[in-house]
């Protein structure tokens, strides 16, 4: 089964510090650097991203590349759709094959009753620095050495199955 992320770009955007001084400057500004820096994780983690805006009414034209070759689909919402029920249809569809990165409390919960996996849009954000980061580096993070300093001991304590899962999903990301 392939994950498929699928963000909210502009609480993605709005809860970055960075993304959020340029969406003040302009929402077209906010949505290129997002985009920039999904094409850059991209490279590194190579399964389908769906970034999803809020669009009614609007009529909006990108010139990144990135959209324009297929590796990051961009998604507006029409005909009075919010981009919180987009997502929730992608959700439908695709059910535990996604991780969906914002931070509204109740897309979250819509997500997680569907089965699909949710990260807050400031984890993701630390996530995604990281593995470019590394990657630009040449790192691979899967080669970082586990930091405990003593064996784990005693009986088990393994956590219930959805979490375990849950877990597993993100540390993909």
């Amino acid at each position: 089964m392939s994950l498929h992320l699928i963000i909210d770009g502009y609480n993605l955007i709005r809860r970055s510090p960075t993304l959020s001084a340029l969406d003040r400057q302009g929402l077209q500004e906010g949505r290129e650097e997002l985009i920039r820096r999904l094409t850059l994780y991209r490279q590194l983690k190579p399964f389908p991203i769906t970034v999803v805006f809020d669009g009614a009414g609007q009529t909006i034209h990108t010139n990144n590349p990135a959209t324009r070759g297929g590796s990051i689909r961009v998604i507006f919402s029409t005909g009075g759709q919010k981009a919180d029920q987009v997502i929730q249809q992608m959700v439908r569809k695709l059910g535990e094959a996604t991780i969906v990165v914002t931070s509204d409390r109740g897309l979250q919960a819509e997500v997680e009753r569907r089965h699909g996996t949710v990260l807050s849009s400031e984890e993701f954000e630390l996530k995604m620095e990281l593995a470019i980061h590394t990657g630009q580096k040449g790192i691979d993070p899967r080669d970082q050495i586990d930091a405990r300093t003593t064996p784990k001991k005693g009986p088990s304590k393994r956590p219930p199955k959805k979490v375990r899962k849950t877990k597993s999903r993100i540390e993909k990301l």
